[in-house]
């Protein structure tokens, strides 16, 4: 029976750097890698498949557009203390877009990956 994973795929422009980012920062073991094009890391179930430029998912759409990193959709984290992973993230130089932001439903924060690829820690409220 295949393994059952929730796939997503980030654009990257360094593939062999983002692996590094995942698995050191967030626990991410490595699945595969043909790098410098393509590597896929898994955390649980979510397969994280990582696109460098010489990617097929890289190539020029019909239009001319070129896929590439960033953008505001994100993987989403749960997390029991955002206050001590952003303190881990920040003094490991991590880049963050905001600071912590609380509502009603609990704490986020967005960072980003060397490619600039957001990633989303919530707290839940009461956790």
């Amino acid at each position: 029976m295949p393994e059952e994973f929730v796939n997503v795929r980030y654009m990257v422009d360094d593939v062999e750097n983002a692996v590094r980012f995942y698995m050191e920062h967030f626990g991410f073991t490595l699945r595969t890698s043909a790098a410098p094009a393509f590597a896929d890391v898994v955390r649980g179930s979510l397969r994280l498949l990582l696109s460098g430029p010489s990617s097929s998912a890289g190539r020029p759409m019909p239009d001319g557009r070129t896929p590439e990193p960033g953008g505001w959709n994100r993987i989403h984290f749960v997390v029991e203390d955002i206050a001590a992973d952003v303190e881990r993230l920040r003094a490991a130089g991590v880049t963050f877009r905001n600071d912590i932001v609380k509502g009603p439903g609990g704490q986020q924060v967005v960072l980003e990956d060397p490619a600039g690829n957001p990633i989303e820690l919530f707290e839940p409220a009461g956790a």
